[in-house]
């Protein structure tokens, strides 16, 4: 480093400079964090253009990033397999009876696709194209009807098992398997917070319900459904027994979801297999190109020691471990804005590790912090992934529904405050039923 060319602020410069531009010029992410590289490889005698392909290539020689595409692939089995018809059914007997009650179904499902799915992406396009067109049918305004989908849709980030966790532990160095058990009570407690929103709404505009289920009608659907909601138990009791890896648990969640399209719920044909296998990887490939992509940019960002250089002066600040935490949540809400969660653990997570660490933060808690302020990223503008697929569903442009939705996340910025004010939120079940995890 002594002999570099640039400096830790010149090289900060150039690396986000032409990254913003690219972005501003409509590049995707994935390619823009790639070439935002190539200024710096060329500008520095001792680096070199090749770099970019050796450390793009050398992140995907990870077994934990195995999962990513089994998880995606277990969403897409689950909506061809009958798994979600299931669960559908289940919340409807569960909370019909609640104001607003396909919207408080939406939610519960979401929760459930959550603890099987692992992915947003796929709980967005699943649930759009079941709950928005059927929504607007009994009188939802269909802004409410995007926002509520796109919202909900995020619980699977946060919620175990999720992509992000897996990512998160594989690039930070976090156990998968206490992070699994710490995004459980956030992830009920924004659900909770969702449905309250959802309870508002309906009242107020006078939004339809249904009829209370009967006990038998509860009883069937339960039964019927625990095939399905025995997934979540699998993945994360596989993990904390020490049966599997967390990797080896999404492909054992492949098998079992096969399994029940298959033999259990006999919905799977051949033609649907071949599409769900196809959209899986496409989805894997613009997730893991990402990695790639973003390992470079944040090798960069190691080599010239650019996130030390950032936080010399915010180290100064004498902030605690309080004031540590909203400087954490607001640096990964503003870059989720712009950047796939992804890239942005990769990039932003490891910069900001040191100063969770300099306040004796837990690596759990600043994790749960860092994921679930991302989580608000997949439903906020420019980037809002999740609420682009909702409104493409609706055949809307995205502000359409972007005052509904901003609304809806006032509660998950207050339960986002709580984990940052109360460690023991995200604390709590690691401590509880995985202490060796946690110490």
């Amino acid at each position: 480093m002594t002999s570099a060319v640039l400096s830790p602020g010149m090289a900060a410069l150039v690396l986000f400079g032409t990254f913003f531009a690219l972005l501003a010029l409509r590049v995707p992410v994935a390619f823009s964090l790639g070439l935002a590289c190539l200024p710096v490889l060329v500008i520095e005698p001792r680096l070199s253009p090749m770099t970019l392909f050796n450390e793009t290539f050398k992140a995907y020689n990870s077994f934990v990033l195995l999962a990513v595409p089994f998880f995606l692939l277990t969403a897409n089995l689950m909506s061809i397999g009958g798994i979600t018809d299931r669960l559908v059914r289940l919340s409807r007997v569960m909370v019909g009876s609640l104001p607003g009650a396909l919207a408080q179904i939406n939610v519960v499902v979401s929760v459930f696709f959550a603890g099987i799915s692992g992915s947003s992406t796929a709980d967005a396009a699943s649930q759009s194209k079941i709950f928005i067109d059927a929504q607007t049918k009994e009188g939802y305004d269909l802004s409410f009807s995007i926002a509520i989908t796109a919202v909900s849709a995020v619980l699977a980030v946060i919620i175990p098992p999720s992509i992000l966790m897996v990512v998160w532990g594989g690039v930070i160095s976090t156990s998968i398997g206490a992070l699994y058990l710490a995004g459980v009570i956030p992830g009920l407690l924004i659900a909770g917070a969702q449905m309250a929103t959802v309870h508002v709404y309906a009242v107020r505009r006078g939004y339809p319900v249904y009829p209370r289920a009967t006990l038998r009608e509860f009883v069937l659907s339960m039964i019927a459904s625990i095939p399905a909601l025995t997934t979540p138990v699998i993945i994360v009791g596989g993990i904390l027994l020490g049966w599997f890896t967390p990797t080896e648990s999404a492909a054992v969640a492949v098998i079992y979801a096969a399994l029940l399209s298959i033999f259990i719920y006999r919905e799977m044909d051949w033609p649907r297999l071949v599409t769900a296998l196809a959209d899986t990887g496409r989805l894997a490939a613009l997730a893991l190109f990402c990695v790639g992509t973003a390992s470079v940019f944040g090798w960069l960002l190691a080599y010239y020691q650019i996130p030390r250089a950032l936080l010399e002066n915010v180290s100064d600040w004498g902030m605690g471990p309080i004031g540590v935490g909203m400087f954490i949540a607001g640096a990964f809400l503003v870059v989720g804005c712009f950047l796939d969660a992804i890239p942005a653990i990769i990039i932003v997570g490891t910069t900001l590790q040191p100063l969770a660490a300099s306040v004796q933060m837990h690596p759990i808690q600043f994790a749960i912090i860092g994921i679930v302020s991302l989580a608000f990223g997949l439903v906020t503008p420019p980037y809002g992934l999740c609420l682009m697929i909702a409104c493409a569903v609706a055949k809307v442009r995205l502000r359409f529904a972007l005052k509904d939705t901003m609304v809806m996340l006032v509660p998950m910025l207050l339960v986002l405050i709580g984990l940052i004010v109360w460690p023991e939120i995200a604390l709590f079940l690691p401590r509880l039923l995985a202490p060796e995890m946690v110490k």
